[in-house]
């Protein structure tokens, strides 16, 4: 590891970035300086210039596009301490599009869809919290708190911790769940080493192989679930402010505004999932 990498490292864990932020932005900064075949600190603002026309001729994501801004500004503005106007190094702007929502139907096709007990209620467990895929992942068996119906979310983006309310419905399936599989390691999703959670590829591809076994035609994603989350909760009339916690924003808007709901609200606050009752049996039913 050079110096200059372990410089920015550690500047990232001074700003208590979380562990995946400080990976991606220490690879795209890595990606960049290999495109130019020299190291970072010897590129300026043209080099960054020419490198995001690139990104847009190669049609990159706006969430890749934005996140190399966010690593080469924290890198040139941060570590090195340039004295760049950051105006120089732009962020993209977003065309707004509406997300893609399941209706409660859809839900339940896609859960019978899933193969396995492990990959039923790792979906179940998404569209029940609305958590994000990689805080799905992150879940532990610990953060499972069926005496005050909450589920800790300790690995959230921006490492901010929040809790959720535990359905009732998602409770029942859990409890079968570990009965059946008995998941080792402290992880409620282990993956292949169970010291090791479930890869957030591995869940990705679940969904998409529920998909299309259910032959749904959406172009379904884990976030999607998400979004289902947010989209049945306000529909059912739960306060917009009350979604915004649970999803673990910061703000409603652009404007930064941000909300604290205090947790009597929350633990009251029904999960879709209940809406919809019993979840299918993570096994067949053997007959007798």
């Amino acid at each position: 590891m050079t110096s200059l990498r372990q410089r920015m490292i550690e500047d990232l864990r001074i700003r208590n970035y979380s562990p995946h932020t400080v990976e991606i932005y220490i690879r795209l900064v890595a990606r960049f300086a290999k495109h130019f075949g020299c190291s970072p600190d010897r590129l300026g603002p043209e080099h960054v210039r020419q490198y995001q026309l690139l990104l847009l001729e190669n049609k990159t994501s706006w969430s890749l596009f934005n996140q190399t801004v966010g690593a080469l500004r924290f890198f040139y503005g941060v570590t090195l301490k340039k004295s760049w106007r950051l105006e120089q190094l732009p962020y993209g702007k977003r065309p707004k599009r509406l997300p893609c929502v399941l209706s409660e139907q859809e839900v339940l096709q896609l859960l019978k869809a899933a193969k396995g007990p492990r990959n039923r209620i790792a979906l179940s467990t998404a569209y029940a919290t609305g958590v994000r895929v990689s805080e799905l992942v992150a879940l532990r068996a610990e953060d499972i708190d069926s005496a005050r119906m909450l589920i800790h979310v300790r690995q959230g983006k921006g490492n901010k911790e929040r809790i959720v309310p535990l359905s009732k419905t998602l409770l029942a399936g859990l409890r079968e769940y570990w009965r059946l599989v008995r998941p080792k390691g402290g992880w409620l999703f282990p993956g292949q080493s169970p010291d090791k959670p479930i890869n957030v590829h591995t869940i990705q591809k679940v969904c998409l192989d529920a998909r299309r076994a259910a032959g749904l035609k959406k172009p379904v994603t884990m976030h999607t679930m998400r979004h289902s989350f947010a989209t049945h909760l306000l529909e059912a009339g739960t306060d917009i402010r009350t979604v915004q916690a649970l999803l673990g924003h910061a703000s409603l808007s652009t404007t930064a505004i941000y909300t604290h709901v205090q947790r009597r609200l929350i633990t009251a606050t029904r999960s879709p999932l209940d809406l919809i009752g019993e979840l299918p049996p993570l096994l067949p039913r053997v007959r007798a």
